[in-house]
């Protein structure tokens, strides 16, 4: 897609997998058109994780405005309807939004609308927390079943618990949504598409370059504070670098761990936006 072909006035949504160019391409249109980039990246939320989340520079803040970037502590509870409250007053604020992230569920809730879902109880979270990827699976009706991707835990997770709480599926619920903050009439939604080698081999070199600009220094100061349940430490990346910390794994077992696990996420990615998101229109970086 020609970058002159984007509107300079209204929204703009950069989707896709993890390590495809998506915030090098926000920082290139709002340098040249203006506007304030916003994260749609659950993991990018936290203030513990700059380098393993790949979240942009001090270097590239400064060249344009960032917002929801880094701005929850570590055990802070977050959701999709979290960041929906905290987006919607930005979409109408002085600078044009320009959200970019790989957490499809943010732009799903932004333009198709969000269940208004009562909260999960702690008990009830804490339950679902001891049991398998399997146990959860099994309870799902089909429907729910289809709309998720159920090799996610934390999707698979949250469907539980809905129903679990509120005896209702996932499903229904979404069927009873209301309607959109910002439809995909009044934004352009671009969904990043590469190439499976060149993104498999940026992955790999994208880790070590993490490794060189001090991602073991960030494991090290959450070393005391490191809960595998807390959504911020499942962010990929930090369970391996604990591992290492605690003399589980060797450094090359754990980035090669880490990679793996990055190939797998961003391949449930590309296929998940290929799936809900197939009317958006296709952008390819540089090779």
């Amino acid at each position: 897609m020609d970058l002159d072909k984007i509107s300079s006035e209204l929204p703009v949504l950069i989707a896709g997998p993890t390590a495809s160019g998506k915030s090098a391409l926000a920082l290139e249109i709002a340098e040249r058109d203006g506007g304030v980039i916003i994260n749609a990246d659950a993991s990018q939320i936290y203030d513990c994780w700059r380098v393993v989340t790949a979240r942009p520079s001090p270097a590239d803040e400064s060249r344009a405005p960032h917002m929801l970037y880094g701005h929850l502590a570590y055990d802070a509870p977050y959701s999709a309807g979290h960041w929906l409250r905290e987006v919607a007053p930005l979409l109408t604020g002085p600078k044009r939004p320009i959200i970019v992230g790989g957490t499809g569920l943010y732009f799903l809730a932004l333009t198709e609308g969000l269940a208004e879902i009562p909260a999960t109880p702690p008990q009830i979270r804490t339950e679902g927390d001891r049991l398998s990827l399997e146990d959860l699976s099994k309870d799902l009706d089909p429907r729910t079943a289809d709309r998720i991707d159920m090799q996610n835990r934390a999707r698979v997770q949250r469907a539980w618990e809905v129903l679990r709480a509120t005896g209702r599926p996932l499903a229904d619920w979404q069927d009873d949504t209301p309607p959109p903050l910002l439809p995909r009439t009044a934004c352009t939604g671009l969904v990043m598409e590469t190439d499976k080698e060149w993104l498999e081999a940026r992955i790999r070199r994208r880790f070590a370059q993490m490794l060189d600009q001090g991602a073991l220094d960030e494991a090290r100061a959450m070393l005391e504070r490191y809960d595998p349940a807390l959504p911020s430490c499942k962010a990929i990346g930090v369970p391996e670098l604990m591992a290492y910390l605690s003399g589980t794994l060797s450094l090359s077992e754990a980035e090669e761990q880490a990679s793996i696990a990055t190939r797998q996420y961003a391949k449930r990615q590309r296929s998940w936006f290929r799936s809900r998101m197939s009317k958006w229109a296709k952008i390819t970086p540089e090779l």
